[in-house]
């Protein structure tokens, strides 16, 4: 039987002439922290103190034992090294690689001594691409399309420049005999009446080309055996009623293992095991009235996509862990979540990951590792491409999360309207890769899932690459140029991405700037601020809707961050009710972005240390499977009831037209009969729109409210905020006495390690909230009184 023995231990990493301990997996970065050669490139200004190592080169060594007898080959395989890198045994060169995203393995069968990785500076071995192929167009100023690496390494507009090497996957020393499981390729499908099947494509590689292999598999009592021909053969199992893998909250997410044995003669001599679901899958990009859709269709239901992007969770992957994936997974799937967007200038995830995905019901829409950028399709590149994606498609195709493979994020649209055509002069730029080779390589290896070309893309030339009429769209004008009210301007058909900045959680950006007293233009603030003119875009686009204070320390800090945070889940709410209301014909959302890779001002609803903004709980109401929304027609206003569940919901909802100084002027029930995955739209009757600057409309039913005010903030005259705090252990209740909009417990203020369970909340006269705290150990009610904010009048 195959043998794998872990090779972890031992290692060095040279640096300047001395030999520090190495951790593998790992990075150079993570290494020279422990040893405390650098200092945390997260706080304060470090990541510039330390840009210096991503343009050195690094060795790793350790010493490879001779293997014990018995087998007759040894494998060194690489699971991943970043990036450009030479193997050596003894001084005796093993291999060169250049990709981040590929395994690697080498035969070493007899051989011992010192093991070398000898790691090229990533700008060495990306400047010399440029050099060779010609410079081309990006929106970043570092060459990361040169190499086969995770872009956001070389720094975006919310990560930091910290350019990578080491051993960042896992390796060991496979030693077998006579054959081995080479690739195993399941495709997973359920026909009419409920039966699965799931046939396992195999190569095997040999050492005895003569000898007759056989394959056993098997999904609980459902067996099935097979011949390998050569070095290839075919496993088929068939399934009666299965139980179906849904997405979270439209079913449960059973999973079904797949075990694969290779044997010789009855002998095991290999072993393939994985988790699989079974659910049928379509992308409906079918034209209409519209123009051309893009829904997803799980199990014969239509989706409306409620989705947030993923960006690698820690600029140095390898830090990031199983408990970490889950965690922040879990995140995602208790916000409403039930799709993630693994972006295209990251990573293919580990197995973790999607094995979480798989567990709680969370689409993965997966991006080809392709960002803002003309990438060459000449050599060097273009064989690492085909290499890196054939390998990947078929590691993650057991997964029954995996919904959708997309091209590239950005370069379609960035070729048509981003100058590049004219720069580019005929030059190659990728759209040899999204439009052949990757659709090529999935239809021949993953028939089972759709592929698309890139996000945004209409679907063809025909259209523009980001027309909301067709296919995804990203929308960017508002945030950079527009206000957010501009989202309901129109109604796409699918939003692949749009956000809004906030700065981090107080405790974290305490932890991120020792010894600054933050404030809007403090040097640690703008060092933590990567958008191009990203505090200029917070500053206008608050100012549209709030007095902004000057952000200087104290006070006026403080408010200045509560009000940007709360423009924050502002602006995302005003996209998604827009956009949800309009479902069937706009079928998802994909908000930028859930996570972040380190302390930062960016559009994540969770911060570089996994605190939660305001944000995150705004989006528990929005993805929730039932939602309020009071939107402006050309008619008058109206409410959207946004049905998302599998019931009819029928209830009796209250409207009032209230005062700001709390007088209800006028009011009215409601029926409401919102059917199944639909929307119901109810005119809200003349006398009860608001009308002026001290007027607004509340709608309530089965717990959920919709407030909508016709004015700006700046233009309220609100109250002055009255409201009596209590605390117990575990809880602080707030009890208004006037009208309290967009109250918020900022936890960490308690406690660095407070966690409220509650976000935004508004309260009408004699209302109250009781919010959870947990990791809080002392309660006091003053102090809850002043880590509490809202909205308050404009002086």
């Amino acid at each position: 039987m195959l043998d794998a023995t872990p090779l972890t231990d031992g290692w060095t990493l040279r640096h300047d002439g001395a030999e520090l301990p190495a951790a593998v997996p790992g990075c150079v970065h993570t290494d020279l922290l422990a040893a405390g050669v650098i200092p945390d490139p997260f706080l304060g200004p470090n990541e510039t103190d330390v840009a210096w190592v991503g343009r050195r080169e690094w060795t790793y060594e350790t010493d490879l034992a001779p293997s014990p007898t018995g087998h007759e080959q040894t494998d060194l395989v690489f699971d991943g090294l970043d990036t450009a890198a030479e193997i050596l045994l003894d001084d005796r060169p093993l291999g060169r690689v250049r990709n981040m995203h590929r395994s690697y393995r080498f035969h070493v069968t007899g051989l011992s001594g010192r093991l070398t990785v000898r790691f090229a500076s990533a700008y060495t071995e990306a400047e010399a691409v440029r050099e060779r192929l010609g410079d081309r167009p990006n929106a970043y100023p570092e060459p990361f399309q040169y190499l086969r690496k995770m872009a956001c390494s070389f720094g975006w507009d919310w990560g930091p420049t910290l350019v990578t090497a080491g051993i960042w996957r896992p390796v060991r020393l496979e030693r077998w005999s006579t054959a081995r499981l080479a690739r195993v390729r399941p495709l997973v499908t359920v026909a009419d009446g409920g039966r699965g099947r799931v046939e396992l494509h195999v190569d095997v590689e040999r050492t005895r080309i003569e000898a007759d292999l056989t394959l056993e598999a098997r999904i609980g009592d459902v067996r099935a055996v097979a011949a390998v021909d050569g070095t290839s053969g075919t496993v088929r199992l068939d399934v009666p009623d299965v139980e179906l893998w849904w997405p979270r909250g439209y079913g449960e997410q059973p999973l079904y293992d797949v075990e694969l044995t290779l044997t010789h003669n009855g002998t095991p001599l290999d072993a393939w095991h994985r988790r699989i679901g079974f659910r049928t899958l379509e992308l409906d990009r079918s034209t209409d009235a519209y123009g051309t859709g893009f829904t997803f269709v799980v199990n014969g239901t239509r989706l409306f996509a409620r989705g947030v992007n993923w960006i690698p969770d820690d600029v140095f992957p390898s830090r990031i862990t199983r408990e970490r994936y889950r965690e922040r997974l879990t995140q995602a799937a208790e916000a409403g979540v039930d799709l993630v967007r693994v972006w295209g200038g990251g990573i293919y995830e580990s197995e973790d990951f999607y094995d979480a995905c798989d567990e709680l019901g969370l689409l993965v829409w997966q991006d080809f590792p392709f960002a803002c950028a003309a990438y060459p399709e000449e050599q060097p590149l273009r064989g690492e491409v085909e290499a890196e994606a054939r390998e990947n498609v078929v590691r993650l195709m057991p997964h029954p999360s995996l919904v959708l493979w997309n091209g590239n994020n950005e370069n379609l649209w960035g070729f048509r309207d981003w100058d590049w055509e004219g720069r580019l002069a005929g030059e190659s730029w990728g759209e040899g890769y999204y439009l052949g080779l990757l659709p090529r390589v999935v239809a021949e290896l993953d028939p089972t899932r759709p592929y698309t070309a890139g996000s945004p893309w209409s679907g063809s030339w025909d259209h523009h690459p980001n027309d909301p009429a067709h296919g995804t769209h990203h929308s960017w004008e508002v945030w950079n140029r527009r206000d957010y009210a501009e989202y309901r301007a129109n109604v796409p058909r699918f939003v692949a991405e749009f956000g809004w900045q906030a700065p981090p959680a107080y405790a974290t950006l305490r932890r991120a700037l020792p010894g600054e007293e933050p404030a809007a233009d403090s040097p640690g603030m703008l060092h933590h601020q990567k958008a191009e003119d990203g505090n200029g875009k917070l500053e206008r686009g608050l100012a549209r809707h709030f007095a902004v204070p000057e952000g200087k320390p104290g006070a006026d800090f403080d408010r200045w961050h509560y009000l940007m945070q709360v423009n924050q889940a502002r602006a995302v709410a005003a996209g998604i009710e827009h956009w949800r209301s309009h479902w069937p014909v706009c079928a998802g959302t994909i908000m930028w972005q859930l996570n972040d890779c380190w302390p930062v001002t960016s559009w994540a609803a969770i911060d570089g240390d996994g605190r939660p903004k305001p944000l995150y709980h705004e989006l528990r109401r929005l993805y929730a499977d039932r939602l309020l929304t009071l939107r402006a027609g050309d008619d008058g206003l109206v409410l959207a009831a946004v049905n998302q569940a599998a019931e009819v919901w029928r209830a009796g909802l209250r409207l009032r037209r209230m005062s700001v100084d709390g007088t209800v002027l006028g009011g009215a029930t409601v029926q409401v009969t919102a059917f199944p995955r639909a929307v119901a739209d109810i005119r809200v009757p003349r006398e009860l729109e608001p009308v002026g600057a001290k007027e607004f409309l509340v709608a309530d039913v089965d717990g959920l409210r919709a407030v909508h005010f016709p004015v700006p903030d700046r233009e309220i005259p609100y109250p002055k905020p009255e409201f009596e705090v209590s605390v117990a252990p575990g809880t602080v209740t707030v009890t208004a006495r006037t009208l309290v909009r967009d109250l918020l417990l900022q936890a960490d203020r308690l406690a660095p390690g407070a966690r409220a369970d509650t976000g935004l909340v508004t309260l009408l006269p004699g209302e109250h909230v009781t919010i959870g705290v947990d990791g809080w150990t002392d309660p006091d009610a003053t102090a809850a009184r002043a880590a509490l904010y809202c909205v308050e009048p404009t002086l």
